[in-house]
């Protein structure tokens, strides 16, 4: 089962993570699938860049968020398309 997660990286107690989709039995560092977003908590303010058009993607094929993705993802939404003029 394939779920979207965060994997930490960064240094000691700096730490910057990745929005990856991950086999779920898999290592939180392990090889993932896709990298589809990052988050920085510790710049000012917090930083967090999604590509929400893959995530759709992959939650389409079965994949599913852990509860702090859903949490940015529900905080952070898409931004919503412009119509044409």
């Amino acid at each position: 089962m394939l779920m979207i997660r965060l994997a930490r990286f960064g240094a000691k107690k700096k730490p910057t993570y990745r929005l990856v989709v991950i086999e779920k039995e898999r290592a939180r560092n392990s090889i993932a699938v896709e990298v589809v977003g990052h988050y920085n908590p510790v710049s000012k303010p917090k930083e967090v860049v999604i590509n929400h058009t893959r995530i759709e993607h992959w939650v389409k094929v079965g994949a599913q968020p852990s509860s702090t993705v859903a949490r940015l993802l529900k905080n952070n939404p898409a931004p919503a398309e412009q119509p044409a003029a």
